[in-house]
């Protein structure tokens, strides 16, 4: 290097862009060590900076951890409020179980922080949220069905729930898994939903009765 050459100047992020660029490596970190595995000095490794920078913007590992946990909530609910513009029940569900996929496809880090069972002390539970989340997404196509077919709306909630929760599961499979692509998963996810919610019983019974307990010889 010659005398008057000079080393090249490093650009200052914006605190913006630093905070950033820390959710997004915290993010890739938290779903391969999940929650206990992960160490604020390997964030701060990871994005090349010092620790303090990142207790300066989160607070601690805790901090940071639902920080992220939320924006991953915020942008599956996202997708799928895009995906919803149907005019019959069939089509919205059809949208929101590929939406869903579709967020597991291109975000799979997100996803396994979210489907990954929430430290003990969180401010926030991931999969109940997700769940919970999604399920009012759905709750209106499902109330569709019920009108339609007179059944008890009350029962409305209970069905919704169910279903988000058989679709992010289906999520949470599909990542680990040789699965097909997502048209043919989404496919098979709404021919199990939609005629299982099209032909509901009013008037539901079970069949089996569980076995007596025995009893403890005295």
């Amino acid at each position: 290097m010659s005398a008057s050459a000079k080393p090249p100047v490093r650009s200052r992020m914006t605190a913006a862009a630093r905070r950033e660029q820390l959710l997004d490596v915290a993010r890739e970190v938290f779903a391969e060590r999940g929650f206990g595995g992960t160490s604020i000095e390997e964030i701060a490794s990871r994005a090349d900076v010092s620790k303090p920078v990142v207790y300066e913007h989160f607070g601690g590992k805790e901090g940071l951890y639902t920080v992220v946990v939320e924006r991953e909530i915020n942008d599956l609910v996202a997708t799928v409020q895009r995906a919803l513009v149907g005019s019959s029940a069939r089509q919205l569900l059809e949208q929101a179980t590929l939406s869903v996929l579709q967020y597991v496809e291109e975000r799979p880090a997100g996803f396994r922080i979210l489907v990954r069972d929430a430290p003990v002390g969180a401010d926030v539970a991931c999969h109940q949220s997700i769940v919970g989340d999604l399920a009012t997404r759905v709750e209106d196509p499902i109330r569709a069905v019920f009108a339609r077919e007179r059944m008890d709306l009350k029962t409305v909630p209970m069905y919704a729930q169910m279903l988000a929760g058989a679709v992010t599961q289906v999520g949470r499979w599909w990542l680990d898994t040789d699965a097909p692509d997502r048209r043919t998963l989404a496919t098979h996810v709404v021919n199990l939903t939609w005629y299982g919610l099209s032909r509901l019983e009013h008037d539901p019974l079970l069949v089996t009765e569980l076995p007596p307990r025995a009893r403890s010889e005295s």
